[in-house]
């Protein structure tokens, strides 16, 4: 039976993955923390063995990768708080260098990188971004942005040291799951009738889309390339307005323009300093609403025969119906 060791396997995505690869056929492993919560896994959380740890300890995944495991990387700490960038640096660059070099020195089968389209980086003035897209440092570029970034060096580092492992870049991942966490807080935020949009634009990718790729790639001969997986681009408005209408809610009506923007992550910073606790809008969350990028998916539609994406209204009425 063919192994694969999965980091984060307890999040929204990693689960998705967990979960495909025992349907595969594969024995999983995973790491998990003390204060990990199994609520994604369901059932399949008993199918699964359980390595308690995390990616910083050198000597758990020293135990936890075997020579011949296919690796799934998808552990990494997602927030737009200035407050957690030195906790993103270390565990999703940090995290990310422990893996490739106890990959490295395992020889394993292949190692799946699963990095952001923030890691392409963003300048101003520009629309669309591809796997060519140089990274640049800009003001447009967010802690986790940059976080991410090195991370996919490291990953890039280990490919020139002979590493066999592919990058791929989602974007904004939907999937059924608990609408309080992750990616799906927007579901959350319009079914308390939220009432504000912002002006830019949203990628957005169904998880499972992402499994059908990482499946297909673990069991190819492709190595050393990077894959954007973007399944939809539209505006926040449209988007909002698809989400309210599937769940008879009236869609967020007041436009949030970039000035207002700016001044509401300035309001929350204060409020923030005065109650000590996190803004409810940074700045970098702020700004990143209001900008137009397009992230190209044609790549992965190449390599992978019979690639599509799952249309957007079937993936958002998924997430509705299967509410947690």
């Amino acid at each position: 039976m063919p192994q694969v060791f999965i980091t984060g396997a307890t999040g929204l995505l990693g689960s998705y993955l967990a979960k495909g690869f025992v349907d595969k056929g594969y024995a999983v492993k995973a790491l998990k923390r003390d204060s990990s919560k199994m609520d994604f896994l369901g059932e399949y959380a008993h199918k699964i063995t359980w390595i308690e740890g995390d990616i910083s300890d050198l000597v758990i995944l020293d135990k936890a990768i075997e020579t011949g495991d296919m690796v799934i990387h998808s552990a990494a700490v997602v927030s737009f708080d200035s407050a957690d960038k030195d906790l993103m640096m270390k565990t999703n660059v940090e995290g990310t260098a422990n893996v490739v070099n106890t990959c490295l020195s395992k020889e394993i089968k292949k190692l799946i990188h699963i990095s952001s389209v923030a890691a392409l980086g963003k300048k101003k003035g520009q629309t669309y971004v591809n796997e060519e897209s140089r990274w640049e440092d800009s003001d447009w570029n967010t802690n986790y942005a940059q976080s991410k970034y090195l991370s996919e060096l490291e990953v890039w580092r280990g490919i020139n040291e002979g590493l066999p492992a592919v990058i791929l870049n989602p974007s904004l991942i939907f999937g059924a799951g608990k609408w309080q966490q992750t990616s799906l807080k927007v579901f959350d935020y319009i079914a308390k009738g939220g009432k504000m949009y912002p002006t830019g634009t949203a990628n957005v990718v169904d998880v499972r889309d992402i499994l059908k790729a990482v499946l297909y790639l673990a069991e190819s001969n492709i190595t050393g390339e990077r894959f954007i997986l973007n399944g939809h681009t539209l505006s926040y408005k449209e988007l909002f307005e698809k989400i309210a209408n599937l769940m008879n809610k009236k869609p967020p009506f007041l436009k949030v323009s970039p000035f207002l923007a700016e001044i509401a992550w300035r309001i929350s910073s204060l409020i923030a300093l005065f109650t000590f606790r996190r803004p409810f809008i940074s700045k970098e969350t702020a700004r990143n609403s209001q900008r137009q990028i397009v992230y190209q998916n044609e790549k992965i539609r190449k390599f992978i025969p019979d690639f599509s994406f799952t249309p957007l209204q079937e993936t958002l009425e998924w997430v509705v119906k299967n509410k947690q």
